[in-house]
């Protein structure tokens, strides 16, 4: 049995707030594997449902493979299947590292398609009227288990420079530099959403799971857009970190990002 394919967020929405909450316990190590989950009865009172909206939110647990219920031990949480520490990312220099990802993880290409381009990616990209772009879905995986979803686009007359087999073996950012683009600024910002079904699907978690959203224009030395990023990363297997030193004198005192590795600055100082 593949336990990456989840049954699903319980029915009734109650269920599904105590569901998602218990899952980001055991994500975050509240509730780390081996433990075992308080009672119903504390967990209903915990919640403030009954013991039946308790009830169905671990049943719903231990059908993801998430819980083990044991009969005089009550619910033991799990380690998924092929866990490993979650990917982790400096805020501060996140596209250096996500690059770095794009080599040491590997991908499957789900789609693959040329068409007109959406009217937010146009906008965003400030395409004309009508430009075509390619559109291609992959997935993204650290050691055969998937922790992104990622959706590109890419203007039409660049992406012709690239195959649908290049882009399934290389980072795209490799791809842009190698058609010549020479990429000069990029904007992003950083959201939560949750879980479509396809998007659960293609991540092996549950639909309405909580995801890390990433969107990612890429732009030229002449200001073009050149790729149009949206990505999505499973809560438990990446997360986003960020140094901070306090800088400043009495009430102006406040907290800085540490841009680079902290070391190698004072060092070249």
């Amino acid at each position: 049995m593949n336990t990456q394919l989840r049954s699903g967020l319980p029915e009734g929405g109650k269920a599904r707030r105590v569901y998602l909450l218990l899952r980001d316990d055991m994500s975050n190590g509240t509730f780390p594997a081996g433990t075992s989950l308080p009672g119903e009865q504390r967990l209903a009172e915990l919640h403030g449902v009954s013991r039946v909206t308790i009830r169905r939110a671990l049943e719903a647990l231990a059908a993801d493979g998430l819980i083990e219920k044991r009969a005089g031990s009550g619910s033991i949480v799990r380690a998924p299947e092929g866990a490993s520490a979650p990917l982790a990312a400096d805020f501060t220099t996140l596209i250096p590292q996500l690059v770095a990802m794009g080599q040491s993880t590997t991908a499957r290409l789900l789609s693959f398609s040329y068409g007109p381009a959406p009217d937010t990616v146009a906008t965003a990209m400030a395409l004309p009227e009508g430009a075509r772009v390619q559109t291609a879905v992959r997935v993204r995986l650290v050691e055969g288990r998937p922790f992104s979803h990622l959706t590109t686009y890419v203007p039409e007359a660049i992406a012709t420079n690239y195959t649908e087999a290049d882009l399934a073996t290389t980072p795209l950012f490799r791809l842009l530099e190698r058609s010549g683009v020479e990429v000069d600024a990029a904007h992003q910002s950083v959201t939560a959403t949750l879980a479509s079904p396809d998007v659960a699907e293609a991540l092996g978690v549950s639909v309405g799971s909580a995801l890390l959203s990433l969107r990612r224009v890429v732009r030229d030395i002449n200001g073009q857009g050149v790729e149009y990023l949206s990505a999505l990363y499973r809560a438990d297997a990446f997360r986003l970190e960020m140094t901070l030193t306090r800088v400043g004198l009495g009430g102006d005192r406040h907290w800085e990002p540490v841009i680079g590795d902290p070391t190698a600055r004072e060092a070249a100082e």
